[in-house]
């Protein structure tokens, strides 16, 4: 097995991989601008799922998502809708108002995303 994805550190938010345990926790509050700014984190997503056969990414922490963030999960689902064999999940949190009805509409591009709230 590869490397783990380095670790994504800003002043607000960090994004921590372990491959070990197929897991992607994405932290604090993302404001980046635009997609390009975002591009780092999907390429360590994507890394990350090249070297796992089944990855949770776990946003229980993760406050804030700006709309370009948003974006970019998008796109990271409908890239995984062409890798049947990955199986993705989510961890979200009840408590964040942005992640119930965001994370549902990425559900909706990834039909087969296990979308659990605690």
């Amino acid at each position: 097995m590869s490397d783990a994805p380095a670790p994504i550190v800003g002043e607000n938010h960090r994004a921590l991989f372990d491959p070990a345990q197929g897991v992607a926790r994405i932290e604090g509050s993302f404001r980046l601008n635009g997609l390009e700014e975002y591009r780092p984190l999907m390429q360590a997503l994507l890394q990350l799922c090249e070297q796992c056969d089944q990855v949770t990414l776990d946003l229980r922490a993760l406050d804030f998502l700006n709309s370009s963030g948003i974006a970019m999960l998008s796109k990271f689902a409908l890239e995984m809708r062409a890798r049947d064999a990955l199986k993705l999940s989510i961890l979200a949190s009840d408590s964040i108002p942005w992640q119930g009805k965001s994370l549902k509409n990425i559900q909706r591009l990834l039909p087969t995303l296990e979308l659990r709230f605690e």
